[in-house]
């Protein structure tokens, strides 16, 4: 069922969406050569303690994930597109890294996802990220009242495809509200002018990803990490936004 959300629980919604940018923000610094993806899950971890909030990952077990989840952040290294479980393993020079959190707070869940270059860069990543970056950009443009869910499809489609990347759409955004995962569904192609009205209210996550040679995936033995099927590299660039009458807000904006 889709909800709309009155300007009243926009603004408490507001409260989620600036933790998670925070913490995306403080573990991309704590990012480096040597760091750990289990170090990464234990300051976020810590982070949502001192603020109180809860995780919407460490319980969580839809019917394509092996067990619960049982972590509080997604890390997605290299060939990691989506989902990616923290195991021990070091960051290493040049790795694409991809963090994606979402949290509850006061009852209002955000989520967003940040990639990028540790060490040094590879032009093909960077290229990778901006195009992920631009088209999540062209999609928030879009949610405005009057267009509906395929032009937001649509403008993350045809930015990813200008670029000369596949798109794959088993995996897009989402509504968002008392829980991690509603509707409508936004899949990361489609067609303008159809699909769900935009009405003021909606609050949803908008998240493109691409991978530089394919748009297949499998899943990790973990059960959980989804990775390319040719082994290439992943990006993703989510942010939590709502649809006003003054257009589009994002909930999950990091600090500068």
């Amino acid at each position: 069922m889709i909800e709309l959300r009155t300007p009243r629980e926009i603004t408490e919604m507001r409260a989620a969406g600036s933790f998670v940018g925070e913490v995306l923000t403080e573990l991309r610094a704590r990012s480096a050569v040597g760091v750990n993806l289990l170090e990464l899950d234990r300051m976020a971890h810590e982070m949502i303690r001192e603020r109180g909030a809860e995780s919407c990952y460490i319980d969580y077990h839809p019917s394509f994930g092996a067990s619960p989840f049982g972590k509080v952040l997604c890390t997605s290294v290299n060939d990691a597109a989506l989902h990616g479980l923290p195991y021990d393993y070091a960051i290493r020079d040049g790795d694409l890294v991809t963090l994606d959190f979402a949290v509850s707070v006061d009852g209002w869940v955000a989520d967003s996802a940040v990639s990028f270059v540790v060490g040094t860069p590879r032009a093909e990543d960077l290229r990778l990220i901006a195009t992920t970056e631009a088209a999540l950009d062209a999609a928030i443009a879009t949610a405005v009242v009057g267009n509906r869910i395929g032009d937001i499809s649509a403008e993350i489609g045809r930015v990813s495809r200008e670029a000369g990347y596949s798109v794959n759409t088993d995996f897009g955004g989402h509504g968002v509200g008392r829980t991690m995962h509603g509707d409508p569904h936004i899949p990361n192609d489609g067609r303008a002018r159809r699909g769900f009205p935009l009405r003021a209210g909606l609050v949803f996550a908008i998240e493109p990803w691409l991978i530089e040679g394919t748009d297949r995936i499998f899943t990790d033995p973990d059960g959980w990490t989804l990775r390319s099927l040719d082994g290439s590299r992943a990006a993703h660039s989510e942010h939590t936004i709502a649809v006003t009458d003054d257009g589009p807000v994002v909930l999950t904006a990091r600090p500068a």
